[in-house]
């Protein structure tokens, strides 16, 4: 969108929040960089200039605002409804890849050699794997420095920087302030009364957001001792690259507020990116309407509630399990058969609220399942010690960098792998915003109901006006049901 210069300018003039991380707009004469929101009087467009990535702007060397702070805005949605090369690799940047495993390791991951990653990310992007991993981390390390008493020497390390005067130097240049005086600023900020460890954070997301079926999703499906809903918020474990993490996810009208509590402060970027994939923060729900509602049939579930998002993971091969586990049982049932996994075989964990026992078991340890200890009949048995075993030597990959429809393929060649479980691991596990669950009960119901073509075949055949957003559709027409997935927990 940033080479469309007139759209840009109309954006930054109405100060439209929903191109916020489409595009970002710096000022020439200023030397600074904004989200198109930005509630300072819009410079003259001879001095405006778009870039597609908060990376390239300060490449070019703009700073960031310190109104707007458009590190904070919600991420493309480019990056979550596309499987190409640049969209996988993003999604495994925003994963803390390049931090961990460096430029070859994403390269490496995504089947491509080194140079073709990053010829194709600068064409797009305006920047590189290297520079867009440098934004990140200023972001993460702003975040620490405002949220947090830690020494800088500590933030530093756990935002990814490789030396202090690297983080001194980055922080200046970014924001044009000094990381101690990013904190003395945040100070009187700063929320009261958490407990050693936490970090309160605000998810921003474009509106509007329904929270009724994605928290309502989270919460009728919770495995006890992992997840619970306790005081208005979603809380569960998180496994993560460096320890673990107990995060907290509440609702409110202009962002979800997010308490996290992480055994080491190096996952932090990697725990807010799963919580934003988790909830479908990046979403663009007004595309997403507007090509949903344009169905005569669809049009009043959207008017109705608008802005509803896919309940995704935090774990793709922990709901590739579940998704087994849930085969032909009810919601009860299939929590039940996960909370005695998690009980035999999950890692313990402290939850200083109380609550959160467990993490969910790993492949490895499910690998070792005995099947016979399983109650379940012989066949689901079978299935689930095929996925396990894939998923625990590598063969089956279900990481953020896999292409949807081959995963999918792969999926549906394991026994006991039909359409429903296979499409509902694209939909939730993988985030394919167009997958979609012709054979599901609930969805033939409720296109009963609505005078919608209830075979699956012809179903399928009528969705494709609703591509390629299928997904979501998936939620308005579950939402016709009094299923607890549909409601908001009291």
């Amino acid at each position: 969108m940033h080479t469309d210069t007139e759209r840009c300018v109309r954006a930054v003039r109405s100060k439209d929040a929903r191109f916020d991380g489409w595009f970002f707009t710096a000022v020439l004469t200023t030397g600074i960089y904004c989200r198109p929101s930005c509630p300072v009087v819009p410079p003259k467009p001879a001095n405006m200039t778009f870039y597609p990535s908060a990376a390239a702007c300060q490449q070019a060397g703009f700073r960031a605002c310190k109104r707007c702070r458009p590190d904070t805005s919600p991420g493309s949605p480019e990056w979550n409804e596309r499987a190409d090369l640049t969209a996988r690799a993003m999604r495994l940047i925003a994963d803390g890849v390049v931090d961990r495993e460096g430029v070859p390791g994403l390269a490496a991951r995504l089947g491509y050699s080194t140079r073709q990653v990053e010829r194709q990310l600068l064409a797009e992007l305006g920047a590189g794997p290297l520079a867009l991993a440098r934004a990140q981390r200023a972001q993460t390390a702003r975040l620490l420095i405002e949220t947090t008493a830690l020494p800088m020497a500590d933030i530093a390390f756990a935002a990814g920087f490789s030396s202090v005067r690297t983080f001194n130097d980055t922080v200046r240049e970014v924001y044009a302030l000094s990381p101690s005086e990013l904190r003395t600023r945040a100070l009187e900020d700063r929320p009261a009364g958490n407990t050693p460890g936490t970090l309160s954070l605000r998810l921003p997301f474009r509106a509007p957001l329904n929270p009724d079926n994605l928290f309502g999703h989270l919460a009728a499906t919770a495995v006890p001792g992992v997840e619970e809903w306790r005081d208005g918020a979603y809380r569960r474990t998180l496994r993560l690259p460096y320890g673990h993490g107990i995060v907290a996810l509440t609702p409110n009208p202009d962002h979800i507020a997010c308490r996290l509590t992480l055994a080491d402060p190096r996952d932090l970027t990697v725990a807010i990116s799963r919580c934003r994939r988790l909830l479908d923060l990046d979403a663009d729900p007004t595309a997403v309407d507007d090509q949903l509602r344009a169905d005569p049939l669809l049009a009043p579930l959207v008017d109705k509630a608008p802005g509803r998002r896919v309940p995704r993971t935090v774990d793709e091969a922990e709901f590739a399990v579940r998704a087994v586990l849930g085969q032909q049982v009810s919601t009860a049932a299939a929590r039940t058969h996960a909370a005695r996994l998690v009980t035999a075989h999950g890692d313990p964990v402290d939850d200083p609220e109380g609550g959160l026992t467990h993490l969910f078991p790993s492949t490895e340890a499910l690998a070792s399942v005995d099947p016979e200890t399983l109650a379940m009949p012989r066949t689901r048995r079978t299935t689930f010690t095929t996925l396990v075993s894939h998923l625990a030597d590598g063969s089956l990959n279900l990481g953020v960098e896999t292409d949807w429809a081959e995963t999918r393929a792969r999926l549906l060649a394991l026994p006991g792998f039909g359409p429903w479980t296979a499409d509902v691991i694209a939909m939730r596990a993988l985030g394919d915003p167009d997958a979609f669950l012709p054979t599901d009960l609930g969805i033939r119901r409720a296109a009963g109901e609505l005078g919608l073509p209830s075979t699956p075949a012809a179903l399928t055949a009528r969705a494709a006006a609703w591509r390629p957003w299928r997904a979501y559709a998936v939620q308005y027409l579950w939402a016709t049901d009094d299923h607890p997935i549909n409601f908001l927990p009291v």
